[in-house]
């Protein structure tokens, strides 16, 4: 996706100033529609709401749903919670980092998957768990991750 233009981020950061405590709106309405916060946009956003870009990059920085580069077509998410460790989860998110050649929010060189920490997905029960997208996967053991990855393309 080509970086949005000035126009685009103000109309973006205008849509949502008249909200109440705007800078969340702001920042998810950007990443929405960009599919990450540009860093152009974080000055923008500062201005607009006379605070400083520090300010900006601290909430964006907290909150680790947003990017500051595009992710790759498909977005894996593995489960970091006690439940998902307890079943494997580690030993999963390891060797899935070690295949991929990646850390933690990489993508792979071919732009195609971002892996991501997770920390619940809401299925305990079915630990190690995994999300794909907007799909969660629960029993995700070496094998099925490998299914995942190989579907997705990286």
């Amino acid at each position: 996706m080509p970086q949005p233009s000035v126009e685009e981020i103000a109309a973006l950061i205008d849509s949502q100033i008249a909200l109440e405590g705007p800078l969340l709106p702001i920042l998810h309405a950007i990443q929405s529609a960009c599919g990450y916060v540009p860093q152009m946009a974080v000055p923008m956003i500062a201005d607009a709401l006379n605070i400083t870009a520090a300010e900006v990059h601290g909430v964006m920085s907290f909150y680790h749903d947003f990017r500051e580069v595009p992710a790759g077509r498909h977005v894996v998410r593995i489960c970091r919670a006690e439940a998902c460790q307890a079943m494997g989860g580690t030993a999963l998110a390891e060797a899935t980092l070690a295949r991929l050649g990646l850390e933690w929010h990489g993508t792979t060189a071919n732009g195609v998957v971002t892996i991501e920490p997770v920390y619940c997905l809401g299925l305990c029960a079915c630990a190690p768990a995994a999300m794909v997208d907007d799909r969660v996967v629960g029993r995700v053991d070496a094998a099925r991750m490998d299914a995942i990855l190989t579907e997705a393309g990286a």
